[in-house]
């Protein structure tokens, strides 16, 4: 099991105030004009505007959280652990955060600690011991207020190159993610194929108001809809249908 090394002290979560969250699936076609638009459009952020993020989801056996998301549930809860960078890390420790991402209908919470692990607990083949141990994964879950009713484990890492930006007029944070990539952890799952890749990408729109900023109606950004994509299920999805199949690669509804 992994030593933890670091927790934040008690009360460091950072716990994101209620916001609104849209989703627009992009073809694999039209993800150069996608980011075009938004160079156009709103300002890069910072000095992480562009990088890679990794996420290791946590799942019951039978796939409760993934069940409720394709489903449509009005309650969702995910819970991951998340690290940024490319792999692999060269450092001794790696800085990650131990998340539970909630939503009610349109709005979304999260919630997050931070932790540092010895790197080589981040590694693929490491993965399916859960980075942490299990009792802190539990109890932190727990003091955000999440109580799952069967045992969790490490499903499935999802790794993607996300740019982000700022919609200048209205200040609502605007991602693009794209190489959207997973690898299958718990044991037995799937379909065999241990590593895909979803193609197309994903615009995310997160702010105070379900309104798309006039920018971004102004140019019919990209003539696509709104949509309930979710990474963890359209991946869960992809691992799940048979190798080589119609859609098996297709966000739901989609055929690409």
């Amino acid at each position: 099991m992994v030593v933890q090394l670091y927790s934040s002290p008690a009360g460091a979560e950072l716990v994101s105030s209620e916001r609104f969250e849209r989703k627009y699936y992009v073809a694999p076609r039209e993800i150069e004009l996608a980011y075009g638009l938004l160079r156009q459009t709103c300002l890069p952020t910072g000095d992480f505007a562009s990088e890679q993020i990794n996420n290791l989801y946590f799942d019951t056996f039978d796939l409760d959280q993934h069940e409720r998301s394709a489903s449509g549930d009005y309650r969702k809860d995910k819970a991951r652990i998340r690290w940024y960078g490319q792999e692999p890390c060269r450092e001794v420790t790696q800085s990650i955060f131990l998340e539970l991402k909630s939503r009610q209908g349109f709005t979304g919470t999260k919630q997050r600690l931070k932790l540092t692990v010895p790197a080589k607990a981040l590694a693929l083949e490491r993965l399916s011991e859960g980075i942490i141990p299990r009792t802190l994964l539990m109890d932190t879950l727990a003091r955000f207020g999440y109580f799952p009713s069967e045992m969790l484990q490490p499903i499935i890492k999802i790794s993607y190159w996300r740019d982000r930006f700022i919609e200048m007029m209205t200040g609502q944070c605007i991602s693009l993610d794209h190489h959207i990539r997973s690898a299958m952890i718990a044991p037995g799952a799937g379909n065999g194929e241990t590593h895909l890749e979803l193609p197309g990408a994903v615009i995310e729109i997160k702010g105070k108001s379900m309104e798309l900023p006039l920018t971004l109606r102004q140019t019919r950004m990209l003539d696509t809809d709104w949509t309930r994509f979710s990474k963890y299920s359209a991946c869960i999805d992809s691992h799940m249908s048979d190798p080589g199949s119609i859609g098996q690669l297709s966000p739901s509804g989609k055929i690409i």
